[in-house]
């Protein structure tokens, strides 16, 4: 292994320390009061949570935003109410049914641009808000979003291994969303080509393409590989140069940005052609972006070497060492 210069392990050091990798280490917190193990009902630790049926699996998820987030940008918060929770049942092979979200206001004229967002992405994707919860007498604006779908076959985030290869899926048509690390490409994208997408990842999962897979959440590239090697027991190398990533953009930016559309999957090497050929056939940039080993370590390569970016048996991220996780 060639020893990495100081570039490179100065920025697999700034992506440990940055807030949007370390959040997620809260989740082991509640999960421990909670009691939840991988035996819990529901499957916690995967994107959502699984419930067995005749025909498939029930899918659950819940997102909760940022109060920062909310305030300087209600309107895209509301969009992203709707998007991020698809985007978790979409990464478990699933297709969606319906939302229902919880908002707290000071007044009804602060809660309309969150709830106008809401809708307008409801009608996007073609998924109805269906109820929900409403305070209008709180002092901050606050927003939590959740989501059930339906799943005939699964991907999970738990049947990564040694041997597979990593696949990056990105829609790089878009922009960030400043002042955030939201890469934001379904604002420019026609509603029927954003559910024209929402039909890959079943495809994928039905076909027996992939063999796990998560969605680039909040942590970016960077964490989310680190939730799917902890989550699967394995240790992940990242190419970095093999990336798909937009013109211009800082690459430490972009390790840790939340994209609009963006999964991490595996597959068999020799599933690997079919699986990118399935996003590209939509326009979403997809490329063999890494490997899959036995081990416990994520690591980031270029030109420049490798430099390691965390080691979960370590260092637990969702502590599931412990056999304590909870929905990433």
């Amino acid at each position: 292994m060639m020893k990495p210069h100081l570039p490179l392990r100065k920025l697999a050091q700034d992506l440990r320390d940055h807030p949007s990798v370390r959040g997620k280490l809260d989740i082991s917190q509640s999960t421990g009061t909670l009691g939840l193990t991988t035996q819990s009902d529901g499957q916690p630790g995967d994107d959502c949570a699984v419930l067995p049926t005749a025909d498939g699996f029930d899918l659950f998820s819940c997102e909760g935003f940022i109060n920062a987030f909310v305030k300087t940008d209600p309107w895209f918060a509301g969009w992203c109410g709707v998007m991020v929770n698809i985007s978790d049942i979409l990464s478990m092979g699933g297709r969606p049914r319906a939302v229902t979200n919880a908002i707290w206001a000071p007044s009804a004229e602060q809660a309309q641009p969150v709830l106008a967002g809401m809708k307008a992405a409801s009608l996007a994707y073609g998924v109805p808000v269906v109820g929900g919860h409403t305070n209008l007498r709180t002092d901050d604006l606050q927003l939590s979003v959740s989501i059930i779908g339906h799943a005939k076959a699964l991907i999970s985030s738990f049947a990564a291994r040694a041997g597979d290869v990593l696949i990056c899926a990105i829609d790089l048509r878009g922009s960030y969303r400043e002042p955030f690390d939201n890469w934001n490409a379904a604002l420019t994208t026609a509603p029927d080509k954003l559910r024209e997408t929402m039909e890959i990842l079943p495809y994928l999962a039905e076909a027996g393409l992939v063999t796990a897979g998560k969605d680039i959440s909040q942590g970016g590239i960077a964490g989310t590989a680190l939730m799917l090697a902890e989550t699967s027991g394995v240790s992940i190398e990242i190419q970095l140069d093999a990336l798909p990533c937009p013109a211009g953009v800082d690459m430490a930016r972009w390790l840790r940005s939340f994209p609009s559309f963006g999964f991490l999957l595996s597959a068999r090497p020799d599933q690997a052609a079919a699986v990118c050929a399935a996003f590209a056939g939509s326009g979403i940039a997809a490329t063999v972006c890494g490997d899959v080993r036995d081990g416990s370590a994520v690591h980031l390569t270029s030109r420049e070497g490798t430099a390691l970016f965390w080691d979960h048996a370590r260092t637990p991220y969702l502590n599931l060492s412990a056999k304590e996780t909870s929905d990433a």
